[in-house]
């Protein structure tokens, strides 16, 4: 048989004790593998390392745990020295790129008086041409000096016309629609002016009641900020946030009529909370699911007998109130049902 065909048959085995978690017999199997000269292509092959390294893991003997580390061991060694001769194959490819083209470029030869009359010659054609371009590279030098300072200007008009990155949410910038007699000369506040205005002419109900949107945003604005709000941080956004959101609900017109005709004016919309803002269905709503928590809450009471025999676990009062009641058959005793009149606990004892 193949070794290639005796390795996949033994890392079958191998993995068939590791499923059936009885690693019995693997001890000689290991050390059957000893006897194999292993190559790298027959560790990809064979996959006999995947199968010796998963016995390793879930083995508890010692013995076998140990012979399984040394296999592993010298077929890691392979790899290694596969890796070695690849990287010294690269530096030398490389070595050979770096290698001078012109091996004799240093060498210096003799030279006939012929040529050296010939390169004096040369020699003071150069310095003549070199000191006719340092006078024009004086003159073409100032040129390039007046450069830069036309570059510094476009690249501080740059960096100006960059925004900053905000470190907390703020809203997008853009051209402000506003007209310049309600501008506040902060950005962030015309920008808030100018999504309120927004908001109150959502559905067109503005034209209806002959409302000016610019100036009642620039008064709700100004009552928000005006309150207990100094500054437009966070806070100040998100509260400018819940009023847009609210003014826009499509499920809560009537707000937003309100607004407009005066009913609700600019001072108190400032100031309403989310709840005192919410459509009646929502008020609704809530104040049906508070009505039945509380019904929840405040069972009625059944007459008791009051004893200070039974002690609260809450409270630790013995302030009470029992019943009894037969919950089981006749021949079965009765269960007690505890009220504590201090906090309202209630428990049962059987």
């Amino acid at each position: 048989m193949a070794p290639a065909e005796e390795l996949v048959r033994i890392a079958k085995k191998l993995d068939k004790m590791v499923a059936r978690k009885s690693t019995e017999g693997a001890l000689d199997l290991l050390k059957s593998l000893t006897s194999y000269t292993m190559t790298i292509q027959l560790l990809q092959t064979t996959r006999i390392g995947v199968a010796v390294n998963s016995v390793r893991k879930h083995c508890s003997d010692e013995e076998v745990v140990a012979s399984a580390k040394i296999l592993i061991k010298n077929w890691k060694r392979l790899l290694d020295g596969k890796e070695k001769d690849t990287n010294g194959e690269k530096k030398e490819k490389e070595k050979g790129l770096d290698l001078p083209s012109c091996p004799n470029e240093g060498v210096k030869h003799p030279k006939n008086p012929a040529e050296k009359h010939k390169e004096k010659h040369k020699e003071r054609r150069d310095s003549a041409d070199s000191r006719s371009s340092s006078t024009s590279g004086v003159s073409s030098s100032s040129s390039p000096q007046k450069r830069p300072s036309g570059e510094r200007g476009n690249s501080s008009k740059a960096k100006a016309e960059t925004p900053r990155t905000p470190t907390s949410p703020t809203f997008s910038p853009g051209p402000c629609l506003l007209a310049p007699c309600y501008l506040t000369g902060d950005s962030v506040r015309d920008k808030c002016i100018e999504m309120l205005m927004a908001a109150l002419r959502m559905d067109d109900d503005y034209k209806e009641f002959g409302v000016n949107c610019e100036k009642m945003a620039s008064e709700i604005e100004d009552h928000i900020l005006g309150g207990e709000l100094k500054s437009t941080d966070m806070k100040y956004r998100n509260r400018v946030r819940s009023r847009i959101s609210n003014l826009k609900d499509p499920k809560n017109p009537g707000l937003r009529r309100n607004v407009l005709c005066g009913a609700i004016p600019p001072s108190l919309i400032a100031r309403m909370t989310a709840e005192e803002m919410a459509s009646d269905e929502l008020k609704q709503l809530r104040n049906a699911m508070t009505q039945e928590a509380i019904r929840e809450h405040q069972m009625a009471k059944t007459g008791g007998t009051v004893t200070d025999l039974f002690q609260c676990g809450k409270c630790k009062k013995k302030n009470c109130t029992y019943n009894q009641v037969q919950t089981r058959s006749a021949d079965e005793p009765m269960t007690t049902f505890v009220l504590c009149n201090e906090c309202g606990n209630r428990w049962k004892v059987c």
